[in-house]
């Protein structure tokens, strides 16, 4: 299998953090996986050390060449959103981009995407914090603060933080399918999927008391996905009234009853159409589409693809 090449774009005042998810996803080396799909590269505008938004530096062995033969381009968030972005460093993302590759931002790497003006017109997404600073300064991008991760084709942008797990496994499982992106989140101990559309944060802390939360109703609905299920069953089963269980629903997870449903029912269909030869009515059926024909609907407005094409790009794939 021919490996993806990545190339990982340090700036100045680089977020430790934002730096790091992008080298541990696409750089370990996992031979547990059963083989090496990303070459991973760290870049910089010129070779040497790199200062860190924490203070400390980081010593990168490449100037900006790698850019020139990646497949995907990933940019950390950057602290100093004051200093101008080399021209150097636009002109090889733009470069980059027109030759047909993948550029992706973590966190406030969507500044530098936007200096380079690879999100004119797009919908895009930074920190919530900083949202309102890139909307006002790029005023042709459609900046959206309220979600975890935007995937405009080859053009991606994600949330601050963690937000990067989530868009970095969203690129796994573009790549490579389902189960190669779950066994990558369950060595980083992470949850398999969050949704590119769920909310930055939730009002729900994760140490509320546990009588007060719905994972006991969430893993109800996982074991019963091929039956109807509505937002009414979901609530009677879980003691609540409809208007109480929504929105407590909301606030642990960030999305609504429904989107998360829908969610996991194509989940488990990209699984059984990667790891079982079930014909695409029965796979419809057990994940509760009801029909191949309703399977092909959601698949092609979540996925811009149909399960036949799922299947032949990943059914292999998966396991070799």
């Amino acid at each position: 299998m021919p490996q993806h090449n990545v190339a990982v774009l340090v700036l100045p005042s680089v977020v430790p953090f934002d730096l790091g998810v992008p080298v541990q996803v696409f750089g370990y080396p996992r031979p547990d996986l059963g083989a090496r799909r990303y070459s991973m590269t760290l870049c910089a505008v010129k070779p040497g050390k790199v200062k860190t938004s924490i203070g400390f530096s980081i010593v990168v062995e490449n100037g900006l060449a790698p850019l020139r033969r990646a497949d995907t381009i990933v940019v950390p968030g950057i602290d100093d959103l004051d200093t101008p972005i080399p021209a150097t460093v636009t002109r090889a993302l733009a470069d980059a981009h027109e030759r047909g590759a993948r550029v992706v931002s973590i966190c406030t790497g969507a500044f530098v995407l936007a200096a380079a003006g690879l999100l004119d017109g797009k919908r895009a997404t930074t920190h919530w914090m900083d949202a309102p600073a890139l909307s006002a300064r790029f005023p042709s991008i459609s900046v959206d603060p309220g979600v975890l991760y935007i995937d405009e084709g080859t053009v991606l942008t994600s949330a601050g933080v963690a937000a990067g797990i989530d868009l970095c496994l969203h690129l796994v499982r573009k790549d490579f399918g389902s189960e190669v992106a779950n066994a990558v989140a369950r060595r980083l101990v992470v949850a398999p999927h969050r949704s590119g559309g769920q909310a930055q944060f939730v009002v729900q802390p994760l140490a509320a008391p546990r009588g007060q939360r719905l994972e006991v109703t969430r893993s109800w609905v996982l074991g019963r996905l091929a039956e109807p299920l509505t937002v009414a069953r979901m609530a009677k089963y879980s003691g609540r009234s409809l208007r109480t269980f929504a929105r407590h629903f909301y606030e642990e997870t960030g999305t609504s009853p429904l989107q998360w449903l829908l969610r996991h029912r194509i989940l488990a269909a990209q699984q059984l159409l990667e790891q079982t030869d079930m014909p695409v009515d029965r796979i419809a059926a057990d994940a509760g589409f009801g029909s191949a024909v309703s399977l092909r609907v959601h698949f092609r407005r979540e996925l811009s693809t149909t399960p036949l094409a799922y299947r032949r790009a990943f059914r292999q794939g998966a396991t070799s």
